[in-house]
């Protein structure tokens, strides 16, 4: 079949992206007026993690041409194979360790005045629906071939039941219109599909964040637009088990003044992935008083249901032999475990007792996150949930590193949030629904006293 030249367009590659994202991020949003600021020395930083993504790619890349070949030759590719990954994971957790103290020291960066962008709010909103249909086109150019090999990390058995829902809808539409596709091609469309439905919702969540939280339109498309741009989204553009969880855990920050709404959203993402887990504690201490019991209440529920349904599924599809845990790969998140041989990070090869005084530095780090500062706002909860999952790449046995868009939108929130002190979850009015709730519970399990008797006279 003969095609126009006009669609014989070819997307750029992985280096290319990078310089192009660059450039155009500085002209976009660096403040030439102030070329010293805190702001300008973030929009750089960004790109710091980039050389890591590179140098991994191309050791895959040596690896697979070693496979190819035998003898000497074989050796030396696959030998620089081995020491640019190994690089590549030391230069991602070295780019990761800066961010990881920049959200500290965010803490203590209070007035902080609104972001100004060098284009107005009509060319925003333009680029960054332009660059969301670019990204549409990556994810949907790239082949299945290109899937299977590209995926980083494993998906969590609840992440794969709502991937293979999106393969039977999408294979069902494709029957009902006389086109018998190959069911491969399905799951392809479905993966893809879901994972830009996904990148959507966090795009859109951003410039509500900004719009209504920060207070201007422009900040909140603004920070949606650099979110395409950067070249993390491109590279993992079609990992479903990246960006589900952080899709739901975005627009928990931006219920963050209902607590039980944001509750049953990171309940929601904890119980179908792992990491949201370790932002409970950070979460609850930024409700301390202030809606604690009902954001704990609504999380223990959403995670439960959701594991209990994963449960479910699991026992009627396999009802002999299953096992939860491996399914969920909760094996991948104990660091006293020894490693699996298909696993790749910067501790491939290293005994797991070495991995365990950085993850006693981690629950360390996370404890204190609970009590410190005693009262937290937007800007605390924010930064704190960035470092929580920056922190999580130090100790994470399957490459630990490579899960930026675990965190890549809080991080653009504390580059363009304003001063958020006034920002706080409002406090817990007596008589609440909740409360209710509660009262008309203990009313009727509470033991039945007997009529007294009137006083004899």
């Amino acid at each position: 079949m003969e095609t126009s030249i006009f669609l014989d367009f070819l997307l750029p590659n992985a280096a290319s992206w990078f310089y192009f994202s660059l450039l155009l991020t500085i002209a976009l949003f660096f403040q030439f007026t102030r070329p010293l600021s805190i702001r300008n020395l973030d929009l750089l930083m960004l790109f710091a993690l980039v050389p890591g993504f590179l140098l991994l790619q191309e050791a895959a890349q040596l690896a697979a041409e070693a496979n190819a070949l035998t003898g000497a030759g074989a050796a030396r590719l696959k030998s620089r194979a081995t020491h640019e990954r190994t690089f590549g994971y030391g230069w991602l957790l070295a780019a990761s360790l800066y961010w990881f103290m920049r959200m500290l020291l965010d803490m203590a960066l209070i007035r902080r005045p609104l972001m100004n962008t060098n284009l107005n709010l009509y060319g925003l909103s333009w680029l960054g629906i332009a660059l969301l249909i670019c990204l549409t086109a990556v994810a949907v150019r790239r082949t299945p071939d290109q899937l299977e090999k590209g995926i980083v990390g494993k998906q969590p058995a609840s992440i794969e039941h709502v991937q293979e829902t999106a393969t039977v809808v999408v294979h069902t539409a494709q029957r009902s219109q006389g086109t018998d596709a190959p069911p491969a091609a399905a799951r392809f469309l479905a993966e893809r599909g879901l994972a830009m439905v996904c990148h959507t919702a966090v795009i859109f969540g951003l410039v509500m964040i900004g719009w209504w939280h920060f207070g201007d339109l422009t900040t909140g498309v603004g920070t949606a637009t650099l979110y395409t741009l950067l070249p993390f989204t491109a590279y993992n553009v079609g990992q479903v088990h990246h960006i589900w969880p952080t899709a739901f855990v975005v627009w928990a920050i931006f219920a963050y003044r209902r607590a039980a709404v944001s509750g049953w959203l990171l309940g929601i993402a904890a119980g179908t992935s792992v990491f949201p887990v370790l932002l409970f504690p950070v979460w609850f201490g930024f409700y301390s008083g202030r809606g604690a019991s009902r954001f704990g209440l609504a999380f223990l529920t959403a995670a439960a249901l959701s594991v209990g349904l994963t449960a479910m599924v699991l026992w009627i599809d396999a009802p002999a032999g299953w096992n939860l845990v491996s399914a969920l790969h909760l094996s991948e998140w104990k660091p006293w475990k020894a490693p699996d041989p298909t696993t790749e990070s910067i501790w491939t090869g290293a005994h797991w007792a070495y991995r365990v005084p950085v993850f006693v530095l981690f629950v360390g780090f996370l404890v204190s996150g609970v009590v410190w500062p005693a009262r937290k706002n937007l800007s605390h909860l924010i930064a704190l949930s960035a470092a929580v999952l920056i922190g999580v790449q130090f100790w994470h046995i399957d490459r630990g590193g490579q899960y930026v868009l675990w965190y890549l939108p809080f991080v653009l929130m504390v580059i363009f949030r304003p001063t958020l002190t006034a920002a706080e979850p409002p406090p817990v009015v007596p008589g609440s629904l909740l409360a209710r709730w509660a009262g008309a519970a203990w009313r009727m399990v509470r033991p039945a006293r007997e009529p007294q008797k009137p006083l004899a006279v």
